[in-house]
C-alpha cells in the first residue's frame, strides 16, 4: 500500500499548526474564539495549502530525495518563511507596508482580527462589568494589576512591560473613576483572562472597592 499520501497530511498539519500557533498568541483571553472564526479557519488553511505546495515543488525537483521526512520538514519551513517575507517596503502614511507574500498573508490575519474582535466584544464588555462592579479605581490600580500577574506565574517580563505602559497612560485620562475601573479590567483581561480577574478581584474583596459590600447591603 502506498503511504505517500500521509506526508501531505503531514506538512499540511505542520503548516496549520504554525497558523493556528500564531493565531493563539495573539488571543490569549480566549484563544477558542479565534480558531473558531472562519477569517481564522482560512488563514490556517492558507498556511497548509502553502506547505503542501512547497512539498510539491521540492519533490518536482527531486530535492533532498534521500529523506522524506527532511522533505516534509523543508516544506513546511520554507512555506512558513515565504509567506512571512516581504520583497519591498513602500511607505503608506504614517507607517511603513511590506509588498509581497507576507502582506497577502496579513490581509487574512487582519480579518481573523476583526472577526474575532468583534465576537468577542460584547462578550468581553459584559465580563468586564460583571466583575469590577463597585470597584474603586484607585485602589485597584495599586494592587489588582501585581496580585493577577503573581496569579499567573508565567507572565512574559515583555508583555509585564507592555501592561504597565497601558496602565500608565490610564492612569493619566481624565475619565470617571467607575470607567476607568472597566478600562482597568478590559487591559487586564487581555492579559490573564477573565476566570483569573474574577478571582483576583473576588480575593481582595473590600480592599479595592469603593463601597464594601457590608456596607452596600443594609
Amino acid at each position: 500500500m502506498d503511504w505517500n499520501w500521509l506526508d501531505w497530511v503531514a506538512v499540511a498539519a505542520l503548516g496549520g499548526i504554525v497558523g493556528a500557533s500564531e493565531l493563539i498568541s495573539r488571543y490569549k483571553d480566549d484563544p477558542g474564539a479565534a480558531l473558531g472564526s472562519w477569517p481564522a479557519g482560512f488563514y490556517i488553511a492558507i498556511n497548509s495549502a502553502a506547505s503542501a505546495g512547497a512539498l510539491g515543488l521540492i519533490r518536482a525537483n527531486n530535492w533532498f530525495s534521500t529523506s522524506r521526512w527532511t522533505q516534509i520538514l523543508m516544506a513546511g519551513i520554507s512555506a512558513m518563511a515565504f509567506f512571512r517575507t516581504s520583497l519591498f517596503v513602500v511607505r503608506a502614511g504614517d507607517r511603513d507596508v511590506g509588498v509581497g507574500p507576507s502582506g497577502f498573508l496579513q490581509i487574512f490575519l487582519g480579518a481573523a482580527d476583526r472577526s474575532v474582535d468583534r465576537k468577542r466584544a460584547a462578550a468581553r464588555s459584559d465580563a468586564v462589568a460583571k466583575v469590577m462592579k463597585g470597584i474603586d479605581f484607585a485602589k485597584a490600580r495599586r494592587s489588582l494589576p501585581p496580585y493577577c500577574l503573581t496569579l499567573m506565574q508565567n507572565v512574559p517580563p515583555e508583555e509585564q512591560q507592555v501592561l504597565e505602559r497601558a496602565l500608565q497612560a490610564l492612569d493619566k485620562r481624565d475619565a470617571e473613576s467607575s470607567v476607568k475601573a472597566l478600562l482597568l479590567g478590559l487591559e487586564l483581561i487581555n492579559v490573564v483572562g477573565a476566570d483569573v480577574l474574577t478571582t483576583a478581584v473576588g480575593s481582595l474583596g473590600d480592599q479595592i472597592r469603593s463601597v464594601p459590600e457590608a456596607s452596600e447591603s443594609r
